[in-house]
């Protein structure tokens, strides 16, 4: 294991997050299938760590009750989003997780991190070693240049990042954390910093020692 990758699961640790680790990404599903039980209820934010991995396929197959989101029209996807929120378990990734043992997530709808901060039983990251930052500067500015830019030309978002690829703030000397574009499409409108957890290990990160995601 890469010592960065070491020195930040201790620290989630150290935070109250339970932290897993996976050479690979193929190593994921099985470990899933080992922290949760059949018949619960699970659902997932929009990721493309978790596609990688195989988790929307294992969800959708498995013995589950699968909050499916894409299966609601957009007039009933409040009620999806409502019913992941009371869900046992909550599936996502992280936008960037810091040697300190943060995670650090940027959310539009933010659907996602109303799970992460409260509501599911459980909280279930699968996170790339491309996502490992030293700190939460590092994680601003990762989202300003490596997330929200690719996200927004993956989902067809009519945004300054998606035409520009990064972030309109980086064009300042010291651009502050909520800086960003006026777009009314912008998807980096509320910022949570997840830090020591009152809730011991009901957030668990699973860090692969891949690159996964943006």
């Amino acid at each position: 294991m890469e010592k960065h990758i070491e020195t930040t699961m201790k620290n989630l640790e150290k935070n109250g997050i339970k932290a897993f680790y996976c050479e690979t990404k193929k190593e994921v599903t099985p470990l899933i299938e080992t922290l949760i039980e059949k018949g619960e209820s699970v659902s997932n934010g929009g990721s493309v760590s978790l596609a990688q991995c195989g988790v929307f396929r294992l969800l959708k197959n498995g013995d589950y009750d699968y909050i499916d989101r894409s299966q609601y029209p957009p007039e009933n996807v409040r009620e999806a989003y409502l019913k992941a929120f009371a869900c046992d378990t909550y599936f996502c990734s992280s936008n960037a997780v810091t040697e300190r043992g943060e995670l650090y997530n940027v959310d539009g709808n933010s659907n996602r991190v109303a799970c992460i901060v409260y509501g599911p039983k459980q909280v279930i990251m699968v996170v790339g070693k491309n996502k490992i930052v030293p700190d939460i500067n590092a994680a601003i500015q990762r989202v300003k240049e490596k997330a929200a830019p690719p996200n927004c030309q993956r989902l067809g978002i009519d945004s300054a990042c998606a035409k520009l690829g990064k972030c309109v703030s980086l064009t300042k000397e010291d651009p502050f954390m909520c800086d960003g574009c006026a777009a009314d499409t912008r998807i980096c409108c509320n910022y949570v910093v997840s830090a020591k957890q009152r809730h011991k290990d009901r957030i668990k990160v699973i860090i692969v020692n891949e690159d996964l995601g943006y």
